[in-house]
């Protein structure tokens, strides 16, 4: 079979989620020391939990229940990576799980989530009942059997597992799962702001926004509104919230700066706009993921959908005018493709070719941005093999980034296999290999 072909994957797949989103085969779509930056709580003490069986939890009102149960189906189709006949995102996850085991894989973190959430997907095409189980016994180590999670939830990337959550409840129908989300959504409620109502990326980063945390929240947000109650709110919400965002972040060339800050006082804010100096890339892909997984919920009828359409046409527009011509991918630091030191950044090409691609798909950017996509995908592509081991490997990604000048972004260290590669890997392959391109 020749490169660029559909290889069938077998039967009609039907997918079970309480979601639009969630029920796509690539809807996420995420940071390190904490988001990329902020402080990481991964390491709270935990107990671990059997997970032999999955036993459904009484007490599912009807409502919920026909919620969690809407079934689509779809044809599945893979398209073949690197020329072989390979499921790339099989191959990912079960290297993964091989690598480590759910207690190995880190403490509660967001990296942790944006990887389970690729590797939910995989499942959902899949229903291999490993890949389930896996996730459930890496979430189990942290909820508890009332459903709580000793965690303060003082940065917005301790919320994005709340994913994860929203996932075990819609295939367990466990109530602690629920109970455990809800812990985040009521953290929100006297989570600090900045004077027009963003939320702050962490506690300890007062008056900052870091175009990072719109995934950590936002997606998660938007999920429990539909699939547990108080849509209107989180529909209001998550768009007010990327709307802030992109009014301090998004420039003309419409990137987003990496991070603002409302009181001028970081050594990296412009004394005028508040802004850092530059378009660090995995911010800017965490940004369009969360517009696109937004948008996948957002009614038709809302009134800031077509604010949040003209965001994401002049993001893509951008990540179009700086894909590297050479590779399909896109640079460490974006618009700066032309100095020696850059680098192309996986996880990042990753994120923006998946944006890209539902994009199209959707109908929001105009069809002749598939040939970006496309072109993506094979870069990203590029950068997965299968090592020596017989494990399958992703390579040149940045490892958790805080806000910083052009030589730090430059001297980043990369990492072979690293959670946001993997989880942004899978993320796009579901996508692309879905509609190929």
């Amino acid at each position: 079979m020749s490169r660029g072909q559909l290889r069938p994957i077998g039967r009609r797949v039907s997918f079970a989620f309480a979601m639009a989103c969630m029920a796509m085969p690539a809807c996420a779509w995420g940071t390190d020391d904490s988001t990329d930056g902020a402080t990481d709580n991964s390491n709270m003490g935990h107990t671990d939990v059997s997970t032999d069986a999955i036993q459904t939890t009484d007490g599912v009102s009807a409502t919920e229940s026909a919620a969690l149960e809407l079934d689509l189906n779809a044809d599945v189709t893979l398209r073949i990576g690197n020329g072989t006949d390979v499921d790339w995102s099989v191959a990912i996850v079960e290297s993964t799980m091989k690598r480590f085991t759910p207690s190995q894989l880190g403490g509660w973190g967001y990296t942790q989530g944006l990887y389970l959430w690729g590797q939910y997907l995989v499942y959902q095409r899949t229903h291999e009942p490993r890949y389930l189980s896996y996730i459930r016994s890496w979430a189990d180590r942290f909820v508890d059997s009332n459903g709580h999670i000793d965690h303060s939830f003082n940065n917005l990337d301790s919320m994005e597992s709340g994913n994860v959550l929203l996932a075990l409840y819609a295939e367990t129908k466990q109530i602690k799962y629920k109970t455990a989300a809800t812990q985040i959504r009521n953290r929100l409620k006297t989570y600090p702001r900045t004077q027009d109502g963003g939320f702050w990326h962490a506690t300890s980063r007062q008056h900052q926004l870091w175009s990072d945390g719109v995934f950590m929240v936002n997606p998660f947000l938007a999920r429990y509104g539909k699939s547990i109650g108080e849509a209107a709110y989180a529909n209001d919400e998550v768009t007010k919230q990327l709307l802030v965002y992109a009014n301090h972040l998004q420039v003309q060339n419409g990137l987003l700066k990496h991070a603002y800050d409302e009181s001028r006082t970081q050594s990296w804010a412009d004394p005028e706009t508040g802004r850092s100096a530059e378009h660090w890339c995995r911010a800017i892909g965490w940004y369009g993921m969360a517009t696109i997984d937004v948008l996948e919920i957002l009614p038709l009828t809302h009134p800031n959908r077509a604010k949040l359409l003209s965001v994401l046409e002049k993001l893509v527009a951008g990540f179009k005018t700086y894909q590297d011509p050479a590779t399909g991918r896109w640079f460490q630091v974006v618009d700066k493709g032309n100095l020696s030191d850059n680098w192309t950044e996986t996880s990042c090409s990753a994120m923006y070719t998946y944006t890209i691609s539902r994009a199209v798909e959707r109908g929001y950017i105009d069809p002749s941005y598939r040939t970006v996509s496309t072109k993506g995908y094979q870069g990203v592509l590029a950068r997965v093999s299968n090592g020596s081991d017989g494990l399958t490997n992703v390579s040149e990604i940045c490892i958790g980034t805080n806000v910083g000048d052009l030589a730090f972004y430059l001297a980043r260290p990369r990492k072979m296999n690293d959670l946001h590669g993997l989880g942004a890997v899978l993320i796009m392959n579901e996508q692309l290999a879905r509609t190929g391109g």
